[in-house]
This record gives C-alpha cells, sequence and structure tokens, in this order.
C-alpha cells in the first residue's frame, strides 16, 4: 500500500530523495542535474511588498552543483489561480538581479507545480482549463512564429485528473505514480522500471513509513479536513449574501464553486 502523494509529508520524503528528484526532472524537464541540497519550505527569496503574495513558501527546491539551473517543485491539494504560480516563478527569476547594474540572470529557472485536485477555473473565453500538462517558457518569438532561444526558464503544470493519451510515457509515469498513490493506493499498476518510480515506490509504501511520519502525515490530513471545512463555511457565507442580492445561480457558482444544486438548496433554506 502506498502514502498518499497528496499529503505533504508523504510528497517531500519522495521528492527529496536524490534520485527521485533527479530521475522526476529528468523525465518532466528533459534534462538530466546533479545537486548536492535539496531544500524543503525556502522562504521567498525576495522581501514582500505591497500588492505582492505574503505567504511566499517554495516545497522543494535545488540548485545544480554548477550553480546554473534552479529548480523548484510545488504541490497544490486545491484548485487555485495561476497568478500565484507565476509569481513563484517570476520570484525565482528576479531574485537573481540584485540591482538594477546587474540585469544578467546566470541561473535557468524550473518551476514544477503538481496539482492534485481537477481543475476550476477556465480560459478568458469561459472555455474550461482541462490539460494535463501546461507548458510556460519566456522566449520571444517573431511574427512569423520563430521562436528565439534567448532563456531556458520554463515553468510546467502537472494534472494527473486531466488524463490525455499524447502525454509522453516518461512524463505519464509520474502522473500515474502520483495519481494512483491517491485514489488506488493498495493495487497501483506502476512502471517500476523507471528507476525514480521504484526508489519513490519504496519511500512512500506503507510498511518503510516511520511511526513519526505516519503521525505527523496523519496530523497533516486532519488539519487539511478542517481547512476544507472553514473554506466551505466561508463560501457558504458568500452564497448566502449574493443570494440576499439578488445574483443568479450560475453567477454565484463562478465566485463560490459552489454547485447549482447547493446553491439552491441555500435559496430554499434563506427562504
Amino acid at each position: 500500500m502506498l502514502g498518499n502523494l497528496d499529503n505533504e509529508v508523504i510528497f517531500k520524503k519522495a521528492f527529496t530523495d536524490p534520485t527521485v528528484f533527479k530521475a522526476f526532472v529528468r523525465d518532466i524537464l528533459g534534462i538530466e542535474i546533479e545537486v548536492e541540497k535539496i531544500e524543503t519550505e525556502k522562504k521567498s527569496p525576495l522581501p514582500p511588498k505591497g500588492g505582492i503574495i505574503e505567504d511566499f513558501e517554495l516545497d522543494i527546491f535545488a540548485e545544480s552543483t554548477d550553480k546554473r539551473t534552479c529548480i523548484e517543485i510545488q504541490r497544490v491539494e486545491y484548485d487555485t489561480h495561476f497568478d500565484r504560480f507565476l509569481h513563484y516563478f517570476l520570484m525565482l527569476i528576479a531574485e537573481q538581479q540584485k540591482s538594477s547594474k546587474e540585469y544578467k540572470i546566470e541561473r535557468t529557472v524550473y518551476v514544477i507545480v503538481v496539482l492534485t485536485a481537477p481543475y476550476k477555473i477556465s480560459e478568458k473565453n469561459g472555455k474550461p482549463v482541462l490539460d494535463e500538462v501546461l507548458l510556460l517558457t519566456l522566449n520571444p518569438q517573431t511574427l512569423q512564429g520563430k521562436i528565439r532561444d534567448l532563456y531556458g526558464h520554463q515553468f510546467v503544470c502537472l494534472n494527473p485528473n486531466h488524463p490525455n493519451e499524447e502525454t509522453p510515457q516518461q512524463i505519464r509515469d509520474w502522473l500515474d505514480l502520483i495519481y494512483q498513490s491517491i485514489h488506488s493506493p493498495e493495487r497501483p499498476v506502476l512502471n517500476t522500471k523507471n528507476e525514480g518510480i521504484k526508489k519513490a515506490v519504496e519511500l512512500i509504501s506503507f510498511d518503510n513509513l516511520t511511526h513519526a511520519e505516519r503521525t505527523k502525515a496523519k496530523n497533516k490530513e486532519a488539519a487539511k479536513i478542517v481547512l476544507t471545512m472553514e473554506r466551505t463555511a466561508e463560501k457558504i457565507e458568500i452564497a448566502k449574501k449574493a443570494i440576499l442580492k439578488g445574483l443568479a445561480n450560475e453567477m454565484i457558482a463562478d465566485i463560490t464553486d459552489l454547485t447549482i444544486e447547493q446553491i439552491e438548496k441555500l435559496r430554499q433554506e434563506i427562504q
């Protein structure tokens, strides 16, 4: 039986292992990397300022031994706005420009976000986002669409809840690991021929978790349940106020992420 990679304790145990980390980076980003230190809960590299997200903490962070590459892995168990991820990405780049005279960026920055919940966001045209892998690079392109490879910086968002048969196998291996650890931990079907997957399975197998790790993981799950309840209660209060102001169910659903059925039930209770 596997530990749940939706749990912060289990996720960090797996992806701070050098073998797992390097294999994951190789398969997702297509680069080989050597690291000496893999950090967790690294604080914001830049001090917060007005309008900037203050709670800026990197889940897993490492620099290559040659000091040329920065990689950050962020786990998110709930859907959030992409602006937050973009903030992390750009701050890691901006941190290297320490003064107005030092515009050159010495290190290539990679951010990998692992979302364990289905997306609840849409494009500007209202079309829902249902992609398993999303990529963002900062390279400019000509009017003819030719990309000029000036920067190697890359942002990758992974969401195993939206499977796509065209996803490359080396990426599929990791998405399967994440998804099945959450939804089929007792009978996972995984590609253990991949050395990184094999090592991750060993690390998060329930029998290999220490008593302290199990306790800490349970505490994290309990805290998540409380937080979810608080968020739901907050959404319900917002929905009630919106109902009293005469907003339509569809608009309230967009604002709160509650279902139409939940909103209609609240409407009946208020009446």
